[in-house]
């Protein structure tokens, strides 16, 4: 039984669905969870109220219990409110939100009732829901601002704008009844890199999602490659062989063809559910996207000296966006000049992390940059200079897959009468990406 269940919009708003703890309640919550070290656990107690929380698209979505009750079971039930949520608003923000908060209220009123979980399904709530969402940004099908950022050809040599899929469900009445199905390709990697360059660790985790705009939607089939190995088991197909260690699927996947031609049937909802979850331990099917060439040194007068080279290994027509490296520096360091190889690129040192930040917009595969820092360091000395790296990389990789996963096609089984679009979009990004220097 949840007794008290609140969205932090900012910090310091909620939603109340029962009255039995005070109104300084998100208050309290705040100074527990800005008070915690390092990584936040999930569960806070304070005296006798328990607060759980989980934190996606920049807000905490909290629940507060004084019962018995399974932790387990509220976690999951905040991921899936969130997921309601970006359904129903479009995405996950704190402005969309806040445009959104009548629904929003209307949303937990339906899925709550006194602290009791009623339903998470978008296809039953739909039928009670009267109040329209607002989209934090209009969206066109001929937008095509943010290609570069994220989208993949489809199988009409078309590309969807990043921002396609980002509307609620809803919109599908507005525009008329159109028929659109997305599908991405999310990969998240970890990877660590010795001083010498050898890769030390690689592992990645990916999956299927499916957003579905079809007011009645039948039956879908997706194809993977055909020479998709599970496990290190003998090789299938005659192409390159792409393999992942394990993998589950989503309840509602039909798996009858899916070992003889790795074909996964569903009938999704509308709204976004994740079909298939893999990973890959230990293992890349190609080098690491990037390379660095650090050279550290003290000059003469006691400065600090980091000259970085970034090389992107991936194919000339790939890119990686938003691609910013981590440097940690001794303690007490004063930025005193830098130099980088190109005007869009930027670069400070942030003092409360002790490290140099530099960011780049994007990089092209095949391509090299380089940046030069002189840092002032109080008392530098040898021992100091080890407290140098390693460096951290987060970055994008659009239209790309790590493990080499692919779709082969999606099909409607039986053919809509309607024309449908069928977007596929890849993306790859950094969950741990650390190289030793």
């Amino acid at each position: 039984e949840i007794c008290l269940l609140f969205c932090l919009f900012s910090l310091f708003r909620g939603i109340y669905f029962r009255g039995e703890t005070g109104d300084d309640v998100v208050n309290v919550f705040y100074q527990k969870v800005t008070a915690l070290p390092g990584d936040q656990p999930p569960v806070v107690m304070v005296t006798y109220l328990h607060f759980l929380h989980i934190r996606q698209g920049g807000l905490y979505w909290v629940a507060t219990t004084t019962a018995d009750s399974s932790p387990f079971t509220i976690v999951e039930f905040l991921n899936r409110l969130a997921a309601l949520v970006k359904d129903y608003c479009g995405g996950l923000s704190e402005k969309s939100v806040q445009m959104n908060f009548a629904l929003i209220y209307e949303l937990l009123d339906e899925v709550l009732d006194y602290g009791h979980i009623q339903t998470t399904s978008s296809d039953m709530l739909k039928n009670f829901l009267q109040s329209e969402a607002v989209s934090s940004r209009p969206f066109s099908l001929f937008d095509l601002s943010n290609v570069g950022l994220f989208g993949a050809d489809t199988q009409q040599s078309k590309v969807a704008p990043s921002s396609a899929a980002a509307r609620p469900i809803q919109a599908s009445r507005e525009q008329g009844g159109r028929s659109e199905i997305f599908v991405d390709v999310v990969e998240r990697m970890s990877v660590v890199v010795g001083s010498n360059g050898v890769l030390m660790k690689a592992d990645v985790e990916g999956e299927i999602r499916v957003k579905c705009f079809m007011p009645s939607c039948s039956e879908i089939r997706i194809g993977l490659n055909e020479e998709l190995s599970i496990g290190k088991s003998q090789l299938r197909g005659y192409g390159a062989a792409v393999r992942v260690d394990r993998c589950s699927f989503h309840q509602g996947v039909r798996l009858d063809e899916f070992d003889s031609h790795r074909i996964l049937r569903l009938c999704p909802s509308q709204g976004e559910q994740t079909v298939m979850q893999y990973q890959l331990t230990d293992d890349l099917p190609t080098a690491p996207p990037f390379r660095l060439f650090p050279t550290i040194e003290r000059d003469g007068t006691g400065r600090l000296i980091l000259f970085l080279k970034l090389r992107c290994d991936l194919p000339p027509k790939s890119s990686a966006v938003n691609v910013c490296a981590s440097v940690p520096v001794p303690k007490g360091a004063v930025s005193l000049s830098q130099e980088l190889s190109s005007p869009d690129q930027s670069a400070e040192l942030q003092s409360q992390n002790r490290a140099v930040v530099w960011q780049i917009p994007r990089l092209a595969g095949g391509t090299q940059l380089s940046a030069l820092f002189k840092l002032d360091v109080p008392g530098l000395s040898s021992a100091s200079m080890l407290e140098v790296g390693p460096v951290g990389l987060s970055f994008e990789l659009p239209k790309f897959s790590a493990t080499g996963l692919q779709i082969r096609f999606l099909r409607l089984s039986p053919v809509q009468p309607a024309p449908s679009q069928r977007w596929v979009r890849y993306v790859t990004h950094s969950d741990s990406y650390s190289i030793r220097i």
